[in-house]
């Protein structure tokens, strides 16, 4: 059986993908964890099953995951009878989470705050880009070579004066909403039933419901919880509520549009989507949505990437030092908060 380093804390196990492992804890971070808490060889798994650290795992109290980890159901968890907490180095942990992992009392906590930070980094990009219809006329050029083919649009462009809807107050629209407090004369509209007006307010935006939202916006952000009561949320009937050339951005859920409205609403070329997500995803080969140039597709790059997700190892590393000094944490997520999140 392989020996754990001698080094305070108890036994603790990093479970996820191997790349993710990888690019997550480079020497400064692992140096960080080992002098926290007891590791063995190997520090990572990237399953409960590995020969390689099932000696270990009657021992293990503490588990580090990410992308990667395995659902954390009865059957796994008998394997970890001394298991206390989990500390998630990614966003949120619905993957993983299950009822005997909460009927067990053992602690949760993820990274979800660091990972909101380059997702409204990602969206205040696309939308001061969008006011200037940056990306269809990217896609435009393709199409009208040797020419600068905007003229007809000169006086639609710019970011000034602009009235932007976030449709969900959560750990990324509440960034989106500080992040656009930077731009001149933009008017921000939320739309999100459980905010607090007050602290809506005080942000520098406005509180209104969505069907209110909808038609009073030029560009429209998505970035509410995947949840039944949000799937398909913008359907045919908002979608031709927006105003004439507004635009749609989804950083969010890619549920939480109709797709097949979302096709017939841009086939008419009326409004403009810009997408990171999508139902499914990736879409269908045969989706007319990858054929139209009003809309922009990215493949789920928003969120955080390659050194980006090292936010999330510092943030699960707080929280594993806040626990073991009796502090409270950061990041701790109980099972009603998911009825609310994502």
């Amino acid at each position: 059986m392989a020996q754990s380093t001698h080094a305070p804390g108890p036994e603790t196990l990093l479970v996820m993908d191997h790349g993710t492992f990888e690019t997550q804890f480079d020497a400064q971070r692992l140096e960080r964890l080992r002098s926290l808490v007891r590791v063995g060889t190997p520090v990572s798994t990237d399953s409960l099953a590995d020969p390689a650290v099932a000696g270990r795992l009657a021992d293990v109290e503490i588990l580090v995951t990410s992308w990667g980890v395995p659902m954390l159901d009865e059957a796994q968890l008998a394997r970890l009878p001394k298991l206390k907490a989990v500390f998630h180095c990614a966003g949120t942990v619905r993957p993983f989470v299950s009822a005997a992992l909460w009927n067990r009392g053992i602690i949760v906590s993820n990274g979800a705050d660091a990972n909101a930070i380059p997702v409204a980094e990602f969206t205040l990009a696309t939308i001061i880009l969008a006011g200037k219809r940056a990306q269809v006329l990217a896609n435009d050029a393709r199409t009208h070579k040797g020419s600068n083919n905007y003229g007809h649009l000169r006086g639609e462009l710019g970011n000034v004066g602009r009235t932007v809807g976030v449709v969900g107050y959560s750990r990324i629209g509440r960034r989106v909403v500080e992040l656009l407090q930077m731009l001149q004369d933009v008017r921000v509209l939320v739309a999100d039933p459980y905010a607090d007006p007050a602290e809506v307010a005080a942000a520098g935006a406005t509180l209104l419901p969505l069907e209110e939202l909808i038609p009073a916006v030029d560009i429209l952000s998505l970035h509410a919880p995947e949840l039944p009561s949000t799937r398909h949320m913008i359907g045919a009937s908002e979608l031709a509520a927006l105003a004439d050339d507004a635009t749609l951005i989804n950083t969010g859920r890619g549920s939480l549009i109709d797709t097949v409205a979302l096709e017939e609403a841009c086939r008419s070329g009326r409004i403009t989507a810009i997408l990171d997500v999508t139902d499914p995803e990736p879409l269908n080969a045969d989706s007319i949505l990858y054929e139209l140039p009003n809309v922009v597709l990215t493949p789920h790059v928003a969120g955080s990437l390659g050194t980006e997700t090292r936010r999330m190892s510092d943030m699960a590393l707080n929280d594993l030092a806040h626990y073991l000094n009796n502090e409270p944490l950061d990041a701790q997520v109980h099972a009603a908060d998911l009825g609310l999140s994502a």
